[in-house]
């Protein structure tokens, strides 16, 4: 009982990096000995010869151990004596604990061969310690093996013993020369979060020299594999994913300051460039379609707030912006200007419990910051942001200077790293237009190169979800215009579809929609792309055309370009139905749109249609669609709707099950119709059984807003 207890224990100190293995239950006794002389053998196999650049003496260590017990194994599994069929149960209780052991060591040594030599290095108190909780575990095991009760030959026994003696008290042990390396990486986090770019001089001996991570394309696998970890470990991770993205820049900007463009990387760059994407839109795409409530916002920085505090004059802002702006030296409220009374950030649970609720209802991923009690820990939080911030500042103007004089390889790759840092941050997005990205970004959209002209365009797209470039993009001299010959004529499927995710950016000002519409050829690329593109070009056209539909002077030339009649075809599309719905439904607003689209033979049959089996937001933008039709359209288009068998049963279900937007347009439409001439409604209402639902008990006609679903 005291054994298992022991076992028992050992379990429950687990690693939490390590995979749950279950021990053997079915083997025979000599199956069991040979599975471990077999696991055994193979790890010293692999990893004996194996050069670990980190974790060296750890990982000789544990090997040498299991080299022992491999010389116990097979001398069991050899042995002639029949002693392995009488094994006491005591020794295949430590055989079956030692199954999982050998598992254990095989996972953590793999995982310091096939990580990336940054990551071990910023891991390096953690993973000695998982080397730790083994070796006392392999510790403990011994020292219950019952080595006197097993017929052993004198070696064997020697050299089983003598493990046994050099296993006891097992010491942690951290490599000072890899700790020093970890403190001066972190080193290099303090200067950029000061302001200061360290020693091109420190940065070379540091990474080429002492890493030995000696070409672009390793620095860029090292990026890589910190950015999964961070994706991966969903905020569950040490260092945290702020200092992890402050890690990030710091090597991007390395990679590109002591390398330069190197152009064999554009052949690496097109093998990798058609990874399978997760997900049916881009993440870097993803924020365009989605509009974050304001209240959710921080004033300062403008996006979604992740760790909502409040100060002392009551306002609420995210706690790593606020924390940046005292930092700065204010002491005031940003958003009032009044003189904070302290500065104390008093977390706003409230607020963020209803941020939650709303990502998670819209699949916005949503990293919760750890409690902290000191507010000096909240403050030092904004040292890695700061860092990631001035990391990226010097990345970008290193990118920016190779795209204007570079080679054609160079300007491939500097259009993606563009577009990488572009991807997130409000702050990348602003100093890259700002440092005069935009001009050279719309050069390369006519480039014959697909990679170069589809990072480019996408890079556009992502420098547009910043509301200040919108005008910067427009007002470059060609750029629309080139944006739209991508949209027509680009070499790649994605970029197509970025240029026309694009348009819908930037036809988010008012201003713009009838500019963009104006450009030969837009409507009718949107309009096609409609129709024949993927399940997301189709998302990204239907979008746009949304946008430029709630232009009044745009309607005849969507007409003109057979936007409608693709609209109505999108009807039977469900991904993109309630959008077509709702760009019909301002479109028919004008009596020029209700008459392109009454001249459609199935429009009305298929938004009776969505109206039975949409989505509620679907049947919201039907029957809006229906309404303002019969307003704009005169008698004809009017009886025509009125003809439809379904219509009247369908409006009642609506008035009792639709969302109250849903119920106050089908209430409308129902008045519509009382007011005609020969309706075929019942008068007085719509009936159900024995019971009579008054239509004028619903309220009044509401107005389609122009927003991105018909509300």
């Amino acid at each position: 009982m005291a054994t298992a207890a022991i076992f028992s224990s050992m379990r429950r100190r687990r690693s939490p990096s390590v995979e749950a293995f279950l021990a053997p239950v079915d083997l025979s006794e000599v199956a069991l000995v040979q599975t471990l002389a077999a696991i055994s053998s193979e790890l010293v196999s692999c990893f004996s010869d194996k050069v670990f650049f980190f974790q060296r003496r750890n990982s000789r260590c544990l090997i040498r151990k299991i080299e022992i017990l491999v010389v116990l194994l097979e001398y069991l599994k050899d042995s002639e004596s029949g002693s392995m069929s009488k094994l006491p149960s005591t020794a295949i209780l430590c055989f079956k604990e030692l199954y999982l052991l050998l598992y254990r060591s095989k996972i953590l040594l793999d995982y310091c061969a096939q990580s990336s030599k940054l990551w071990l290095l910023l891991q390096n108190p953690s993973i000695s310690s998982h080397f730790h909780d083994l070796s006392q575990e392999i510790s403990t095991l011994l020292d219950v093996f019952p080595l006197n009760d097993l017929e052993l030959s004198d070696d064997v026994r020697e050299q089983v013993e003598l493990l046994q003696k050099q296993a006891r008290n097992p010491k942690l042990y951290v490599d000072e020369s890899d700790e020093g390396l970890r403190v001066k990486l972190f080193s290099f986090l303090d200067d950029f979060g000061n302001g200061r770019i360290p020693n091109h001089g420190d940065l070379r001996l540091f990474f080429v020299e002492r890493l030995w991570i000696r070409n672009s394309i390793s620095f860029r696998r090292e990026i890589e594999f910190l950015e999964e970890q961070i994706m991966n470990h969903e905020g569950d991770i040490e260092p945290t994913a702020c200092v992890l993205n402050g890690f990030v820049a710091i090597v991007r900007y390395c990679r590109f300051l002591l390398f330069g463009f190197e152009e064999d990387e554009v052949l690496f760059l097109s093998r990798d460039q058609k990874k399978p994407r997760k997900g049916l839109i881009a993440r870097e795409i993803a924020d365009t379609f989605l509009t974050v409530p304001k209240d959710f916002c921080c004033p300062i920085s403008l996006e979604l707030m992740r760790d909502p505090v409040i100060v002392s004059t009551g306002q609420t802002y995210d706690r790593s912006s606020i924390t940046r702006w005292i930092e700065e030296g204010h002491c005031s409220c940003p958003k009032t200007g009044q003189m904070l009374d302290h500065t104390r950030l008093v977390p706003n649970r409230a607020l963020r419990n209803l941020i939650v609720q709303w990502c998670t209802a819209h699949g916005v991923p949503y990293d919760p910051p750890e409690t902290r009690d000191a507010s000096a820990e909240s403050f030092a939080a904004a040292c890695p942001i700061k860092a990631a911030v001035e990391a990226n500042r010097a990345t970008a103007t290193l990118l920016i200077k190779q795209l204007a004089d570079g080679s054609q390889g160079a300007q491939t790759i500097a259009s993606r790293e563009i577009r990488l840092l572009t991807k997130t941050g409000k702050e990348n997005r602003a100093f890259i237009a700002g440092a005069g990205a935009i001009p050279h970004l719309r050069k390369l959209l006519s480039s014959s190169s697909p990679i170069a002209q589809e990072n480019s365009v996408t890079a556009m797209l992502n420098l547009s979800i910043h509301d200040k470039n919108k005008c910067l993009i427009i007002d470059e001299d060609g750029c629309l215009t080139s944006i739209v010959e991508v949209l027509k004529l680009g070499l790649t499927t994605e970029a197509r579809e970025n240029a026309a995710a694009t348009l819908f950016s930037l036809s988010a000002v008012h201003d713009f929609k009838k500019r963009i519409a104006d450009q030969e050829g837009a409507i009718e690329a949107l309009a096609g792309l409609l129709r024949v593109g993927t399940s997301r070009g189709k998302k990204d056209a239907v979008m746009a055309l949304f946008n430029l539909s709630t232009h009044t002077d745009n309607c005849a030339r969507m007409i003109k370009a057979k936007a409608v009649a693709e609209l109505v075809g999108a009807l039977q599309n469900e991904g993109v139905a309630e959008e077509a719905a709702g760009a019909l439904a301002l479109i028919v607003r004008q009596p020029i749109g209700a008459e392109a689209v009454g001249k459609e033979e199935m429009a009305v049959a298929r938004l009776i249609t969505m109206m039975r089996c949409g989505t509620p937001r679907g049947k919201e933008n039907a029957v809006a669609a229906l309404l303002e039709l019969c307003r704009s359209g005169g008698a004809a288009a009017t009886e025509r709707v009125l003809k439809t068998p379904a219509l009247a049963g369908l409006l009642q279900t609506l008035l009792f099950t639709g969302t109250k937007r849903a119920r106050r347009k089908a209430a409308s439409l129902a008045r519509v119709f009382h007011r005609c001439e020969n309706t075929s409604l019942h008068p007085g209402g719509f009936r159900n059984g024995n019971s009579t639902t008054n239509i004028s008990t619903f309220g009044g006609d509401v107005s389609v807003p122009m927003s991105l679903s018909v509300l």
